[in-house]
């Protein structure tokens, strides 16, 4: 039952709230939920990636001023509704991109400029590692990180004293404390399932192997303490208060939970967590996390990451670097040109406007086929993006089309991974979206379920993602009874009566997709010899 004005100011002043706080590719958004997980206020700002000397990366100064924006945000929107200047909260998490790479030295000074997920320069230390391990290790993993660092013999290598990903860097300023979830972990050296940490195995292969490069440390000793849901990872300090609230109204001393990847908090936000259960987010990546009820058959499978759930579980992530950012920069080039022509436009009624025409077009998108690709697609074997637009020469090249095209694009690197998915007998019952792509009903969510051939549902909070996942997250860690585990306190105290439109795959969108799709990997054979024509 929702809480009354009257009770949600109760809460704001007692501290029974919990605050998720995710770094995003293009935004960091913060929510503060209610004691009943609803959230009652939101703040975010808004940031984009940066191409500098070869590396897409965000400077730390941003890094640290977005998020006192972000939260900036949240407390102006507690403020406007409910009049109360916001002090404390109860339970408190962050979370941020996945995989990447910032490496601090023993005085905690940061070495190089943060190695975001997008970068495609690994691809020597990811070929290497995933022999050495026998074992599917991506580009965008923090070890691949660091061993193409250890291979390029970059001057920054001996003195790595630790290093982490970006939602664990966050933590750390706002802590004290250097430890990661394991979700996020599964994304910077291969995890054990059974153990809940690094694979002994693996340390020790690679241990061996940077030795016979001269490095002297060893990779234990870098690698952030791993933790599981529901435990506390630390305390906010005062010194963390004051980064994140900078009119100093904040109170230090509310637990955190741990620090946690974008792709598990997708799985939190979409109660997805349980074997068989998967979800899909979509925002300037695309990803899908398959909860696995069995191993994979083959674990070099090059489209599949294993990674885990919050909780320590397996699961078949197939991640794509592109998603919606093509569609973004045709929208803005439509409004812009709309604005030449004298009529302004709000962005969102464009959006809402186009992607109902997409619904009109023809199934396969009248013989017109988009590569979407800003940065680099590791699964299409593409290293340098260049984004184009194929069109046959009986194309029937309409708005509808041409909408339809490119969100069909958009999943269309996902689709060909999670063909190997099916090739590995991965059994889907429930899948679940979300993201700011879902907010039009039924387009992308029906186009979606057409590219991965399963019914596709849309929870109420798609639209929140990842930061509500994290709120939802801190407060299962400062709520929760003894023995409760994640997955009964998602079903019985955050999706217990929560609405959800589910489609299923309409045979004709199907068919259609399955057309567009053959010619979307014939054109990115032309991708590929445009980057390596420019």
């Amino acid at each position: 039952m929702a809480l009354t004005k009257e009770q949600i100011i109760e809460e704001l002043e007692s501290g029974a709230t919990a605050l998720g706080i995710e770094y995003g590719s293009t935004r960091i958004k913060a929510v503060l939920v209610d004691s009943q997980n609803a959230p009652i206020a939101i703040g975010a700002f808004d940031w984009e990636n940066s191409l500098i000397d070869g590396y897409w990366t965000y400077s730390d100064e941003e890094i640290f001023a977005g998020l006192a924006a972000a939260y900036a945000s949240m407390k102006a929107d507690v403020a406007e509704k409910y009049g109360v200047t916001l002090k404390r909260v109860g339970a408190l998490g962050i979370s941020a991109m996945m995989h990447g790479y910032l490496p601090f030295d023993a005085e905690g000074k940061l070495l190089v400029p943060f190695r975001t997920w997008r970068n495609t320069t690994t691809t020597q230390a990811a070929h290497e590692l995933s022999e050495l391990f026998a074992f599917h290790t991506p580009e965008r993993w923090s070890v691949s990180h660091i061993y193409q660092a250890v291979l390029n013999g970059e001057e920054h290598v001996p003195h790595i004293a630790f290093f982490t990903t970006l939602a664990g860097y966050a933590h750390w300023r706002l802590t004290g404390e250097k430890v990661l979830s394991i979700g996020d972990a599964s994304g910077m050296f291969p995890i054990d399932s059974t153990t809940h940490d690094y694979d002994a195995a693996m340390i020790a292969k690679f241990d061996e192997l940077v030795a016979s490069k001269g490095v002297a440390w060893k990779v234990e000793d870098l690698l952030p303490k791993i933790l599981v849901a529901g435990e506390c990872a630390g305390h906010l300090t005062p010194e963390g208060a004051a980064l994140l609230d900078a009119d100093g109204d904040l109170e230090p001393g509310c637990p955190l939970c741990p620090p946690e990847g974008d792709a598990d908090t997708g799985m939190i936000a979409t109660n997805s967590i349980a074997p068989r259960t998967g979800n899909v987010s979509a925002g300037t990546s695309v990803f899908s996390m398959i909860v696995l009820e069995h191993a994979l058959k083959d674990a070099t499978v090059p489209e599949i990451d294993l990674v885990t759930t919050p909780v320590g579980d397996p699961v078949a992530m197939v991640h794509c670097n592109n998603c919606t950012s093509d569609i973004n920069d045709w929208v803005d080039l439509l409004c812009e040109f709309s604005e030449l022509m004298g009529t302004k436009l709000s962005k969102g009624e464009v959006f809402t406007k186009l992607f109902n025409a997409a619904l009109e077009g023809d199934k396969d998108a009248g013989g017109i086929v988009s590569i979407p690709f800003i940065s680099g697609e590791t699964v299409m074997g593409v290293q340098t993006g260049y984004p184009m637009v194929v069109r046959g020469q009986n194309a029937n090249f309409s708005i509808a089309n041409f909408m339809r095209m490119h969100i069909m694009a958009a999943f269309g690197a996902l689709a060909a991974g999670n063909e190997a998915l099916r090739a590995e007998d991965v059994k889907i019952d429930k899948l679940y979206g979300h993201g700011g792509i879902f907010k039009t009903p039924k387009v992308a969510q029906s186009l979606l379920a057409a590219a991965l051939e399963a019914p596709v549902t849309v929870m109420a909070t798609a639209g929140e993602g990842g930061a509500w996942g994290q709120a939802v997250a801190a407060a299962y860690m400062a709520r929760h009874e003894d023995g409760e585990s994640l997955a009964d306190y998602l079903n019985n105290k955050v999706f217990a009566g929560m609405e959800g439109t589910t489609l299923e795959p309409d045979p004709a969108d199907v068919e259609g997709y399955r057309a567009f799709l053959a010619t979307f990997k014939k054109v990115n054979e032309a991708e590929k010899t445009a980057e390596a024509v420019l």
